[in-house]
């Protein structure tokens, strides 16, 4: 297993979950909810200068068949441009039924959607990281893809 903190990203149209690691990697926990538009790269990229984060997982929606979903280009965009913005790597992972997963343990919790809207995309970036970083441990390889900053341009 890599050490590093590693930032984990769930990209929606209107906020963005961010999340991090611990430096050995094993436990995922929430950071913040960045509002998407104007300014949100450049918070993303104070988030990783205060936490010294080594990598950037990006959560890449993806749909149960396994085929790309309206928000698929949208999320490789952004992953793209924070490749761009930060020099770290950042890695696109699958993040299937994250928002579902983070509904769920809000529920769970006693949350209703109503108050929780901001939350649930911090609990959906936890729920992509842990995945990302249990995959590493138990295939002793890093998940993903890596960004291709050259693509798209």
């Amino acid at each position: 297993m890599r050490s590093g903190v590693r930032l984990g990203i769930d990209v929606g149209k209107v906020r963005i979950g961010v999340a991090r690691s611990d430096l050995h990697g094993m436990l995922a926990t929430p950071v913040e909810t960045v509002p998407r538009g104007s300014g949100d790269l450049a918070r993303i990229a104070d988030i990783v200068r205060e936490i010294e984060a080594s990598e950037i997982v990006v959560g890449l929606p993806i749909a149960l068949s396994g085929r790309d979903t309206p928000s698929t280009g949208d999320a490789r965009d952004f992953a793209r441009e924070i490749a761009r913005t930060i020099a770290l790597p950042v890695r696109l992972v699958d993040e299937r039924l994250s928002t579902v997963s983070a509904n769920s343990a809000l529920r769970a919790s006693g949350r209703n959607a109503r108050n929780s809207r901001s939350v649930v995309d911090q609990v959906a970036a936890v729920i992509i990281l842990q995945h990302a970083l249990d995959f590493e441990r138990s295939a002793g390889s890093p998940p993903g893809v890596v960004v291709d900053t050259t693509e798209g341009s």
